[in-house]
């Protein structure tokens, strides 16, 4: 099925906006080359990235060429992913090495190998249970803004939300939940409700936190507060969840957090 022209727009512009989001992680690891270290950064996020673009690339292949634009942009993804995940693998400690090695060879090649297999076994079912595993896990995915969410709340600190990447994460997500409905694809626009939901939430409590003054309190205890909080992020940040992403997106709670705290202010102080 030829794709329409309202379809093939808001393909394109995914494809331009997901490819940004993509790159957001460039000055976590130019940060990680220059210092020849991942420091207390997981890889979990970028092996699940990884995961992701390939499940998305599998199932786009089950279409009758409507699919070209997910595999344009989810093939940019694993190039991308991939290098990440070497340039981790190149710089971590023997620990986080292995873990990330142990990840990468159960998620991504023993895990997607058993869906291929399943997948060839389903027949003309296999479109639809494809398209439920990619809906399942990218709800995963997009659940991980409710961690950064309530870290805001509880911190009432943008700090740890550039509002660029939240912008774009919101603009991908309402562009292919468009991009769903044009191609009538139920598997692409559901999961991308969500994203949308979530990131109009952030939006709304970025202009909320934004100009928020924190009360006054004593230069004695002011240190203290800082620091503490610091410490807190150190050791989120630091957990050896699953090898990274803190636990990728989401199902992983405290991981998470911690990792997106040290991500978002990595990339506010570059």
């Amino acid at each position: 099925m030829a794709l329409n022209v309202l379809a093939f727009t808001f393909g394109i512009m995914g494809n331009i906006i997901s490819f940004i989001v993509f790159l957001a992680p460039v000055p976590t690891f130019v940060r990680i080359s220059k210092k020849k270290s991942t420091e207390g950064f997981q890889s979990l996020p970028y092996v699940s990235a990884l995961f992701s673009a390939m499940l998305w690339i599998y199932y786009a292949m089950q279409k009758d060429g409507s699919g070209f634009l997910l595999i344009t942009i989810n093939s940019v993804g694993c190039f991308i992913e991939t290098i990440y995940i070497v340039l981790f693998i190149t710089y971590a400690n023997k620990k986080a090495r292995i873990s990330t090695l142990k990840v990468l060879g159960l998620l991504n090649f023993l895990g997607f190998a058993a869906i291929i297999l399943v997948g060839e076994l389903l027949g003309s079912n296999r479109e639809k249970v494809l398209g439920g595993i990619c809906v399942g896990f990218s709800v995963c995915v997009f659940a991980a803004p409710l961690s950064i969410m309530r870290v805001v709340i509880r911190t009432k600190s943008v700090e740890f939300m550039p509002f660029s990447l939240s912008l774009f994460l919101t603009l991908s997500a309402i562009t292919w939940l468009f991009y769903g409905l044009a191609v009538k694809d139920f598997y692409v626009a559901l999961p991308n409700i969500m994203g949308a939901f979530l990131g109009a939430v952030q939006m709304i409590l970025y202009i909320i936190y934004k100009y928020y003054k924190a009360p006054k309190t004593d230069d004695t205890e002011k240190p203290k507060t800082v620091s503490g909080h610091s410490i807190d992020m150190v050791k989120l940040a630091s957990t050896p969840a699953s090898g990274d992403l803190k636990a990728p997106p989401q199902t992983h709670g405290g991981d998470l957090e911690g990792q997106i705290e040290k991500e978002m202010a990595n990339q506010i102080q570059t």
